[in-house]
């Protein structure tokens, strides 16, 4: 019976070396064991002062050097061809129609891939003003895949069949986007 449990006790020791927490700090099993440094090291940690770091904040008023995101959202050259997709106004009476103005268009961009090629796809959403209300309205912009992604669906589709088929790393896909005349962060 002694041994069985001496047994049990050497295998859920193997367990949890095997499937415990993987750390170098070693629990001790048995608590009649000393130290092989002691308490002295426990003591000396404890002694350590504390010091406070104080913390920084970002500049409001960063000058841009060019590189960064503009307004668009994408960095792009002109090299990258842009095919311009009009969205149009909602349906409405003739009535209705004269009494509204397109004064502007609002566009959003997203980065799209084609085989062998990245194209940048423009939503061109036209801005209106009620005329007797003097109220501006616009057509929303179409849903991104993802929250604040500048991406078309083609473009993450393409990135992930890349990766995960052709195993062609994302470097390597950033390389490709910056020869074609896209510059995104990585």
């Amino acid at each position: 019976m002694l041994t069985i449990t001496v047994l049990q006790q050497q295998l859920d020791w193997f367990k949890r070396q095997l499937f415990g927490r993987k750390s170098e700090k070693q629990l001790i099993d048995n608590p009649s064991q000393s130290s092989l440094f002691g308490d002295s090291l426990a003591e000396t940690k404890a002694e350590e002062p504390s010091t406070e770091v104080k913390g920084h904040r970002r500049k409001s008023n960063i000058q841009r050097t060019g590189d960064e995101v503009n307004d668009t959202g994408l960095r792009f050259d002109d090299t990258v061809p842009q095919k311009i997709i009009e969205l149009p106004l909602p349906e409405m009476t003739e009535e209705e129609a004269s009494q509204i103005e397109v004064i502007d268009y609002k566009e959003t961009y997203r980065l799209a891939q084609q085989p062998g090629s990245y194209t940048i796809l423009v939503y061109r959403r036209p801005v209106i003003r009620h005329k007797p209300t003097q109220t501006l309205a616009t057509t929303p912009a179409p849903e991104a895949v993802l929250d604040g992604c500048y991406c078309d669906v083609s473009l993450l589709a393409g990135l992930m069949v890349d990766k995960a088929v052709y195993h062609f790393p994302l470097y390597r896909q950033h390389q490709r986007m910056l020869d074609s005349g896209v510059q995104i962060s990585r």
